[in-house]
């Protein structure tokens, strides 16, 4: 097990470029089982959570070639060939073993059923954020034809035949829209999705299984007509940047008091996530497809227009993401006036505030999915203190306070970060933080 330990009050400055989307790279890096074709993906992170799953496409059986070595400001091009895919590996132990660790694994499971009939996938991993369900991938898989069935701790999956037809999701999951339109491109017949999510991760997902030769409409808004094909060829493919770690980075510099530039930000694709911390009183300025956050020795949280206190909440897209709602919490720390953050995704995700209690916040919790903040407009400094992160958006939440705290933390099981984000450390030394990675 690694921590971070971490000489807080380093004021941050300079530019910084997003790593490639993690949330997008999970699904496409799926995709390439769809074809016997090479697929070449651009921009690939090298983070935990994306390497765990390039091992296990590795294990199926899919080639793969690194075209550019990993380095710290720019992703990795990789090119994949799904033309030997060995399907008795996913009855094996280390199969198990590899995919149960992974919460990513279960999109394999849509191209496996669309090009082969058949998969297998254990209950994944991932995060301990709260309930998780994947009912609505698996009725929408039924609804194309396929028999599910949970055995033993993992679900199998088979279909002699798939065939289109018309879906109402019960929810608007990413992951749940995206395995159904892997599933779907290959299926006889036309299948309609209604409640689609849309994302930019399915938003990319759609443009990529086009160029493949997909027949997908309605790329962008939340109902998808997808006119199945007998085949898919090779495509070239380019990950959007990271949005959410563009969001960590306009918080560290709010939080140190920083001068930060963001780097190709691909700010259409952002949604509300600059307008959320604005509403923060945070400085968000657009340079072409640049976003600058100057240095702010205070700032100030607005009011709704009838006076009453702000509400930041997660939302479907273009709602804000539930992934920066921790970075939003910790940021109001020490923003002037108060906030109620408000998590309605999972039971879990605000259960780290203790952490930043600890530290001299000032927040109430008020049940499982809402917190108070009451910012210290800086007057009272967080103190460093050790603490653990819990998972991935929790632990870059407790890496900003302790960048502005004063003194020395200490962050242990930094491996949640590093699933999520890739290199963090050296790339925010760049930028004048004192942190240090210890084994």
């Amino acid at each position: 097990m690694s921590s971070f330990e971490i000489i807080g009050g380093h004021k941050l400055k300079g530019e910084i470029v997003p790593q490639g989307a993690k949330n997008e790279a999970l699904q496409v890096l799926c995709a390439v089982l769809l074809t016997s074709e090479k697929v070449r993906i651009e921009h690939v992170p090298d983070i935990r959570d994306v390497n765990k799953l390039i091992d296990l496409l590795k294990l199926l059986g899919v080639n793969v070639r690194e075209d550019v070595p990993s380095a710290c400001e720019s992703g990795r091009t990789f090119e994949f060939q799904a033309d030997q895919v060995n399907l008795e590996v996913l009855q094996s132990p280390q199969f198990r073993e590899q995919a149960g660790a992974l919460r990513g694994s279960i999109m394999l499971v849509g191209p496996l059923l669309s090009r082969y009939g058949q998969a297998v996938v254990p209950q994944p991993g991932g995060d301990k954020i709260g309930r998780r369900r994947l009912d609505t991938h698996f009725i929408g898989m039924e609804r194309l034809g396929a028999t599910v069935e949970y055995k033993r701790g993992a679900y199998l999956v088979n279909a002699k035949k798939l065939k289109g037809c018309y879906m109402l999701l019960d929810e608007a999951s990413v992951t749940g829209t995206a395995n159904i339109i892997m599933t779907a491109v290959l299926a006889r017949g036309t299948t309609t999705i209604m409640n689609a999510a849309c994302e930019p991760y399915v938003y990319q997902l759609c443009n990529m299984l086009n160029s493949m030769g997909a027949r997908i409409s309605g790329v962008g808004s939340n109902l998808l007509t997808i006119r199945g094909v007998k085949e898919l060829h090779g495509c070239t493919h380019r990950l959007l940047p990271d949005m959410i770690e563009v969001g960590s980075f306009i918080g560290m510099a709010a939080m140190t008091e920083g001068d930060i530039t963001i780097k190709n930000a691909q700010v259409q694709h952002l949604g509300l996530i600059p307008q959320v911390f604005r509403r923060l009183g945070i400085e968000v300025w657009q340079r072409g497809d640049d976003l600058y956050v100057p240095a702010q020795e205070h700032y100030e949280i607005e009011r709704f227009m009838d006076g009453s206190i702000m509400t930041v909440a997660d939302a479907p897209w273009p709602g804000f993401t539930p992934d920066l709602i921790s970075i939003a919490l910790v940021v109001a720390t020490q923003a002037k006036g108060s906030v109620l953050i408000h998590q309605k995704m999972f039971e879990s995700r605000l259960f780290f505030v203790d952490k930043l209690i600890d530290m001299g916040a000032q927040i109430i919790l008020c049940d499982p999915h809402r917190a108070t903040v009451i910012g210290l407009d800086r007057e009272h400094k967080l103190r460093g203190v050790r603490m653990t992160s819990p998972d991935i958006r929790a632990g870059v939440a407790l890496l900003i306070a302790a960048l502005s705290a004063e003194g020395k933390s200490r962050i242990d099981n930094i491996e949640q970060i590093d699933r999520g984000y890739q290199f963090i450390d050296k790339r925010l030394v760049k930028l004048g933080a004192e942190i240090r990675r210890v084994d």
